[in-house]
């Protein structure tokens, strides 16, 4: 008997050390209380891909079917009756053919841009889902359009490569005669939630077993109308993600910015300090659009050089850098996307040590040049520069040095001249004529100092 009970000690021991020996109850309060696991902020970097019927038109931005037949836009009746004469929006799925898809090429695009996970766009506000789902009958990418499993194909590549599978999620659907009877009833009745969000949600993590769950279009209505903590509750404690799964914070208008285990708040999210919660800067390479344009021209898309910075910044504060591409209907992700990709990876390359695994450090960006962004890791403090001195010489105003400090300079072998002078001053002559421009920024690590 004592040998049981002793089995039952440990095996009581091993699950609190484990996380499991208390479940998280169906409430903000407990859920909020759940470790971030660590995968997620050492990544520091994503790749967010929207791909929809929004892709066939082509056209503003991926609400097009809203700004149509929600608004009544003009300018958009004008596009379809110009490109797309007496089709529904409906009609077009047909032509979301995705005949140049490949789920290995893209996922080998996505690791090679340095990316450490990936999130996809199940279903959009439109209510096209990527796999077959039994809520989205004739609505999905096996009974129309590509005919295949989008998110089986993308799940299994993604296997192949070290970058972590998530999927976008949208709670809501701009058209959907369920959503709009539960908004008329100003969400006392949940038809909706019942007949297609949850059933989706619950088929969507049994089924592709996601890292990442983001979701989106929760503004409506609040998190009780969504379900949201009973589902959360179920996805921490039970689910087959449960250890390792985060989701971001867009679950009811009430959640976001406050719950969850990351907080978007909005779109192109950069607070310019340090933020008491962990967050996430989604953004797009074009600087309009989620989905993929045809009108978009090369001002549209944001250069590598500011996508880098925006990346430093971001981890400089503690945040995390989800970015964002749109495939053209047929599958392909345009030149412009696959060279801002592979360009930030071949920086991260070489400056990575200074992005992945790091915190922020005490300052974040020197007081005294405004160029330089500061990370940390281990013993080593990472001082970012975006950006070319106008002069020789770098003065670094905020670290606090010793006759021990040193200074290296990541993918630069030969020794730094610098001298110590209320801060640390760095003579950059040799190194610009050493190093291409087209470096974007540059990282040197600083030892030695407070």
């Amino acid at each position: 008997m004592k040998l049981v009970y002793l089995f039952i000690g440990l095996t009581l021991v091993s699950l609190k050390i484990s996380g499991r020996s208390s479940k998280f109850e169906p409430r903000w309060e407990s859920l909020d209380r759940r470790k971030l696991p660590k995968w997620y902020n050492d990544a520091k970097f994503g790749i967010f891909i929207h791909w929809g019927v929004y892709s066939v038109t082509a056209f503003k931005s991926e609400w097009f079917w809203w700004y149509w037949k929600g608004k009544n836009d003009k300018e958009y009746n004008d596009y379809m009756r110009n490109n797309f004469p007496s089709q529904s929006y409906q009609d077009l799925a047909s032509q979301l053919t995705g005949s140049s898809f490949n789920a290995n090429e893209w996922a080998e695009l996505v690791e090679d841009s340095g990316a450490k996970y990936f999130v996809f766009t199940s279903k959009h506000h439109e209510g096209f889902t990527h796999w077959k789902s039994d809520e989205s009958w004739n609505w999905n990418s096996v009974d129309l359009g590509p005919k295949i499993d989008v998110l089986d194909e993308l799940m299994t590549a993604f296997k192949k490569t070290n970058v972590k599978f998530g999927l976008y999620y949208s709670l809501y659907e701009w058209f959907n005669p369920w959503y709009n009877q539960d908004k008329n009833n100003k969400f006392k009745t949940q038809e909706f939630v019942k007949k297609k969000t949850l059933p989706q949600l619950y088929d969507l993590v049994n089924k592709y077993k996601p890292y990442y769950i983001w979701s989106d279009g929760d503004w409506e209505a609040n998190s009780d109308y969504w379900n949201s903590t009973n589902f959360l509750a179920w996805l921490y404690n039970e689910s087959p993600v449960r250890d390792n799964v985060v989701v971001n914070d867009r679950w009811g208008k009430d959640a976001n910015c406050n719950h969850g285990d990351i907080k978007t708040c909005s779109d192109r999210y950069n607070p310019g300090k340090i933020m008491p919660f962990k967050w996430e800067n989604a953004m797009t390479i074009d600087k309009e659009s989620w989905g993929y344009r045809k009108e978009a021209k090369l001002e549209s898309y944001i250069k590598t050089s500011e996508i880098i910075k925006s990346l430093v910044e971001t981890v400089s504060y503690g945040g995390n850098l989800l970015l964002n591409v749109g495939p053209t209907a047929d599958g392909r992700i345009i030149p412009i996307y696959e060279e801002r990709l592979r360009d930030i990876g071949k920086w991260l390359r070489i400056n990575g040590e200074a992005i992945y695994g790091s915190q922020p450090w005490r300052v974040q960006k020197d007081f005294n040049s405004e160029n330089v962004w500061y990370t940390k890791k281990l013993h080593s403090v990472y001082a970012i520069l975006c950006g070319w001195p106008e002069n020789r010489y770098l003065h670094l105003g905020s670290p606090k040095t010793n006759s021990l400090t040193s200074v290296t300079l990541l993918g630069y072998s030969d020794s730094i001249v610098f001298k110590l002078d209320r801060g640390i001053q760095i003579d950059l002559y040799q190194i610009y004529r050493s190093l291409s421009s087209s470096d974007h920024a540059w990282t040197f690590v600083l030892k030695n100092v407070k």
